[in-house]
């Protein structure tokens, strides 16, 4: 079975910086796309950023694009969320996910529903 852990959300002032990872346990990462996604209270969880097992990322929201990239190490069964300039509005929960990709270029659309396999997710607040 499959196991998802993220680490690395905390606490972070506006404009600063945070990477969150997610450690997969239990097959290897190479056939398995994985997402970062977001639930802020009282909001629907989000995608933020996917990535194919080759490496291949979705186009970021307008909402990320240009502060938040996603990297993985497959050697280390990792993947990263990379998070700069940061403001409130990033405030939320946030969760990786896997679904499994036979073809190592798929990449699944960046929604929720597309993933099969969740960690338990991250608090990430940001605040002065």
């Amino acid at each position: 079975q499959l196991q998802l852990v993220e680490s690395g959300g905390d606490l972070v002032r506006p404009g600063g910086s945070l990477r969150l990872a997610c450690a997969v346990s239990g097959f290897p990462l190479d056939y398995y796309a994985i997402g970062w996604f977001r639930q802020a209270p009282g909001k629907e969880r989000e995608g933020v950023l996917c990535i194919s097992s080759s490496g291949g990322s979705s186009k970021p929201p307008d909402s990320v694009k240009g502060r938040f990239t996603v990297s993985r190490d497959n050697g280390e069964n990792t993947a990263y969320l990379h998070m700069n300039i940061l403001t409130p509005e990033d405030t939320a929960v946030y969760f990786c996910a896997a679904k499994f990709t036979p073809s190592v270029t798929n990449l699944p659309l960046c929604v929720p529903k597309e993933y099969d396999y969740w960690g338990h997710g991250t608090q990430v607040t940001v605040s002065s």
